[in-house]
């Protein structure tokens, strides 16, 4: 086996293995996308406010975080007369604001960050598909080259199939011998 069939099969082991790997654990692991200690600061930031942003523990933080600010403005303004954000809650309303147009940012670093995980789980893809390609070309190359063989070798078989019949006296029995 050549050098360069060896390191083709071991790129289809870690293809395959990366294929197994991908199913059971996701893209976190997959060998084609960086990870952990790989990644920046800032992707690893991304990647968290994503899956924190994009979860139901989120929506229901933010509720909950509505419902406490307005419950403890109208509480402390009917006990003390005066609170720091009373009815129609202004200061709420500027904090949203500010969350939203931060979340919009947040979301389009999280989005790059997906297309970014994206291109290099399809890279991995192309490499793997182009190492079965060679594998392939390998495979069709070794079985026309064992094909061509086996009808050499059954050409080689029939000669010496009739060379042995030409040389072996006929030894079947005869009618005309008493």
């Amino acid at each position: 086996m050549s050098a360069s069939q060896t390191r083709l099969d071991h790129r289809l082991g870690a293809a395959a293995g990366g294929a197994v790997r991908i199913v059971r654990s996701g893209w976190r692991r997959h060998p084609g996308v960086r990870s952990g200690d790989q990644l920046t600061l800032g992707e690893r930031s991304a990647d968290r406010m994503r899956n924190g942003m994009g979860s139901w523990g989120f929506v229901f933080g933010a509720c909950g975080f509505l419902a406490l600010w307005m419950l403890i403005n109208v509480i402390v303004n009917h006990a003390h007369g005066r609170t720091f954000d009373p009815y129609p809650f202004i200061l709420l309303n500027l904090v949203l604001s500010c969350v939203a147009a931060l979340q919009g940012a947040i979301l389009l670093i999280a989005a790059k960050r997906s297309d970014q995980i994206s291109s290099e789980l399809a890279q991995h893809d192309y490499e793997a598909d182009c190492a079965s390609r060679e594998l392939l070309e390998s495979l069709t190359a070794n079985f026309d080259q064992l094909k061509a063989e086996h009808e050499a070798m059954q050409r080689q078989f029939g000669k010496l199939a009739a060379l042995i019949e030409s040389r072996i006296p006929d030894e079947s029995p005869r009618l005309d011998t008493p």
